[in-house]
């Protein structure tokens, strides 16, 4: 496929959003920024959260890596299902409750301002690494086929890339990424389907066929009961699947906020619940097209790459056509950029208001907040640009293993926090919490290091980010005291109704 094809897929799909924004954006102030004006319907947003919940590694990752762990990943997608419902039965009320924009608030309330600071600090790292990371990767793909054919430097392709999608959020925020992101679930599923259509047409499959061949897959074996030592055991993967979607969804702003900006809590339940039964059927796809990815290289004599985020890349630029290769672009395009995307707005929503306190500060709507809330926005994008090339300066895959793994690190503290709230009526030393956040990452990666001497064989998998949320409460135990119905930081304290 010609360089020049594929930059105008890109060209085309970037146009339509582009147009979305330009409509979205109009009149959009603080409210229509931060919220959507509470005005979001939950059906939109349901949707969109399908390309907001899965980047641009996983459109390759996935089918990728199931020649290597089969279908396991579906025994973590099952927990998600469980987690959404907690978080649709229990987080969800009390945001609204408090009716709060960062949900970072409520460990203010409930803790004091320190253990805010401390929260958001913890979830802009981590989202301001992961997204670098992810983009990166998928830039770097656009890159291979496109942009080193004609000679442009990696820094200003990414640099483009990075003013586009600042084009259609830096006005509209989470107004404008609400729609943008349905456009981009849509090409997302399109992508997957049609992928998967077009490998059935490569290995002459029916629809009975196609059930058959997967059937026959060594690669698409499901649950795992064998060995409990193992990362896939079934019931590790199941439970860290409730864990992670509480945490990653029901803790990250970057998820909570299209949630909050539904009109009441009725309808942003029905969103959660719905997207748990449709995050469940699209990560069932994506292993189904990885395992005919692997039927396919196998019939054709075509090897495995060392690095299987590579073989999805590789058969649909390279073996599967001009069509499977718009597929591809047009899919992984959708899939990075839904997710990079809101990532520039919640990251300035939580900066402004958990970090600066700009509606205590100056306002949110101000003359100068708006200033505050436009310069932020603008110093992520380039944050984000800087540290993607500071990837591409390093130029090594286990850099980027490295930063997705401490991004799940980080999210464990916030898993303390909020549980010791929840759970608990004690309250403790806010001075006392980032030590506290800090500490337990470092004792869970000796843990993880020293698993299997320590442990007698056993291997860490997903379950650790619980590991981390228990140490962080039990560090902030001792230095805590009883927290009485009467007081302010009850109100927001769920376990002393």
């Amino acid at each position: 496929m010609s360089p020049l094809l594929i930059l105008g897929c890109i060209a085309a799909y970037f146009a339509m959003l582009l147009i979305i924004a330009w409509y979205t954006s109009r009149d959009a102030g603080s409210a229509g920024y931060y919220l959507g004006n509470k005005a979001s319907p939950w059906y939109i947003v349901a949707f969109g959260l399908i390309g907001d919940s899965l980047s641009g590694v996983t459109f390759i990752s996935v089918p990728g890596a199931v020649g290597v762990t089969k279908f396991s990943y579906l025994q973590v997608v099952l927990g998600y299902m469980i987690g959404y419902v907690v978080i649709g039965a229990v987080l969800l009320p009390l945001y609204y409750r408090m009716n709060l924009t960062s949900i970072y608030g409520y460990l203010r309330e409930r803790f004091g301002p320190t253990s805010q600071k401390t929260g958001a600090v913890f979830f802009l790292l981590s989202r301001l690494l992961g997204a670098a990371a992810r983009l990166y990767l998928a830039a770097g793909v656009v890159q291979t086929f496109v942009f080193d054919a004609w000679h442009i430097p990696f820094w200003l392709s990414v640099l483009g890339i990075i003013a586009l999608i600042l084009l259609y959020t830096y006005r509209g925020g989470i107004k404008t990424l609400v729609w943008t992101d349905t456009f981009q679930s849509t090409f997302l599923l399109l992508g997957v389907l049609l992928s998967i259509a077009v490998m059935m047409n490569q290995l002459h499959l029916g629809p009975r066929d196609l059930l058959s061949t997967l059937q026959a897959s060594p690669n698409t074996k499901t649950f795992f009961f064998e060995d409990w030592h193992g990362a896939d055991y079934f019931w590790k993967q199941f439970l860290s699947g409730v864990f992670i979607a509480v945490v990653m969804t029901g803790l990250d702003q970057n998820s909570m906020q299209k949630n909050l900006s539904c009109p009441n809590l009725k309808d942003a339940q029905k969103n959660l619940y719905w997207f748990g039964l449709v995050v469940v059927v699209v990560n069932a796809f994506f292993l189904c097209l990885g395992a005919l990815l692997h039927a396919y290289a196998g019939a054709k004599g075509i090897p495995i790459p060392e690095h299987t985020d590579q073989l999805f890349p590789m058969l649909a630029l390279q073996h599967l056509g001009g069509f499977a290769a718009v597929v591809f672009i047009i899919g992984l395009t959708a899939a990075t950029f839904s997710s990079a995307d809101s990532v520039l707005t919640t990251l300035t929503t939580s900066f402004c208001i958990d970090v600066v306190d700009l509606p205590s500060s100056v306002g949110l709507d101000t003359p100068r907040g708006v200033v505050w809330r436009h310069a932020t926005h603008v110093a992520f994008a380039l944050l984000l640009l800087g540290v993607i090339l500071a990837f591409r300066a390093f130029n090594s895959p286990a850099v980027i293993v490295l930063v997705l793994k401490l991004a799940t690190y980080t999210y464990g503290p916030l898993l303390g926090l909020f549980g010791l709230g929840l759970l608990s009526r004690r309250r403790p030393l806010d001075a006392w919490v980032p030590a506290a956040c800090v500490v337990s990452p470092i004792v869970c990666w000796v843990l993880e290091s020293h698993s299997r001497e320590w442990f007698g064989g056993y291997q860490f998998g997903f379950e650790l980010l619980m590991v981390n949320g228990a140490i962080t409460a039990l560090l902030l135990l001792p230095f805590s005291t009883p927290v009485s119905v009467t007081s302010p930081s009850a109100a927001a304290d769920p376990a002393s109704r």
